[in-house]
């Protein structure tokens, strides 16, 4: 059956209706509940609903609960070593949160192997995004098949079940969960759905999934699915949770490269709602703005000081994934894979004399790549994952008296720079 995808401008509440076709069907024969609003999949199955369990639900064998150590209710900026975190498990065992709010969770995960056969996972309170620092592999769902590679986002709707395959030995993922969906800034688009001609990214510039022949098996297939923040209940099907032979909708995942994200460059500081990709919730409600710092030519006016100026956040909390160590306010700080965490009115400035450096910068392409999460109305606070990978020296790193590392090597660039 073709795919079939609708697009367009995508409403805050999520839905999905499920069908069969065994026969003709009736209306007594439609699965699913009206009334809704918001962004929503069709799925056509072949014989069964997938309501039918075959055993009763038990207590999953892992958790992904979050726990806090006691500093975590000390207000001061921290520096996490994601790199330094060990590779284990697969992607959805081997996640750690690091930090972690009420509607909001940013997660490592780092798997040397697939899931096991013929397992799956559901995530029933969070929609995800991963963003890919490295590793290829496939993400098998319900909707069918997405390749993934370094340097993109994976954006996977609340309540799709799926499996993540590897095709390289191991891979480093960043996770984003958020009770609210994940989708392009709605700002970047006009009343039709279309993203605007001045919009860093372009809707059309997602890679949708392969549907391949449904899987029409009998048999137990177990789907662990996370919820009650964090915990896990696995269900078991009798028949395979990919038996769609085909869906509509605008609810499914996708992939998006980060080349994609066009950056935008001016004469001054361009700050970072110039680098949004994505947005979750709105303000003043919580969610978060998802920003992408690609290479970009840095402000050229004579007076321009390329180095961010010193600030901080009155109603967020500011996270941000540092890809590679070419970040000009943070050179000789982080590392690739580092990862900062700036509560609300804490605030934060280039480190040493990375201001005065970067007056070099000037009108010059920069080498950085990261990914940066600024939250609405919502506090974060790092957990114990987080806590035992983190720089102590951190919040002394702005003193005079610090010494920084020489950074050497070009960095990232996009094909345009």
């Amino acid at each position: 059956m073709v795919l079939i995808v609708k697009k367009g401008t995508v409403p805050p509440t999520p839905h999905t209706e499920f069908y069969v076709i065994p026969k003709v069907l009736t209306k007594e024969e439609i699965h699913g509940s009206y009334g809704f609003s918001g962004a929503w999949s069709r799925k056509i199955h072949v014989r069964f609903y997938p309501t039918e369990q075959v055993k009763p639900p038990r207590r999953g064998d892992f958790a992904l609960v979050p726990d806090f150590p006691p500093e975590a209710d000390v207000l001061q900026p921290y520096h996490i070593f994601t790199g330094r975190m060990p590779h284990e498990g697969d992607a959805i065992r081997g996640r750690k949160p690091i930090v972690h709010g009420s509607r909001t969770t940013l997660s490592i995960s780092k798997p040397r192997e697939a899931m096991p056969e013929d397992t799956f996972f559901r995530n029933g309170e969070r929609h995800e995004v991963y963003f890919v620092q490295d590793g290829e592999g496939v993400v098998h769902s319900e909707y069918g098949d997405l390749k993934f590679r370094k340097d993109v986002y994976i954006a996977i709707p609340k309540g799709t079940t799926y499996r993540i395959d590897l095709t390289s030995p191991k891979a480093w993922l960043l996770l984003v969960e958020s009770v609210y969906p994940i989708n392009f800034a709605p700002h970047y688009f006009n009343k039709e759905g279309q993203a605007t001609l001045m919009s860093p990214v372009v809707e059309t510039e997602i890679e949708t999934p392969d549907l391949p022949a449904y899987r029409d098996e009998r048999g137990e297939f177990p789907i662990d699915v996370k919820h009650g923040g964090g915990k896990i209940t696995r269900i078991i099907l009798g028949h395979h949770p990919f038996d769609l032979a085909g869906w509509e909708g605008a609810l499914y995942p996708f992939v998006f490269d980060v080349k994609s994200h066009h950056g935008i460059a001016r004469e001054i500081h361009t700050a970072p709602p110039m680098h949004q990709t994505f947005q979750s919730g709105n303000v003043p409600h919580s969610g978060f703005s998802l920003c992408s710092f690609v290479p970009v030519m840095a402000g050229w006016h004579p007076l321009e000081v390329p180095a961010p100026y010193a600030h901080f956040n009155v109603d967020s909390d500011e996270l941000m994934f540092f890809c590679n160590p070419f970040y000009g306010a943070r050179e000789g700080v982080v590392e690739e894979g580092s990862f900062t965490f700036h509560p609300g009115s804490t605030p934060h400035s280039p480190q040493g004399n990375a201001a005065q450096r970067s007056l070099a910068a000037r009108g010059k392409v920069q080498g950085r790549l990261a990914v940066m999460l600024d939250t609405y109305f919502e506090s974060m606070r790092i957990t114990t994952h987080g806590f035992a990978h983190r720089d102590p020296q951190y919040v002394l790193s702005w003193a005079e008296t610090t010494p920084h590392a020489e950074v050497k090597g070009e960095g990232w660039e996009s094909p345009s720079a």
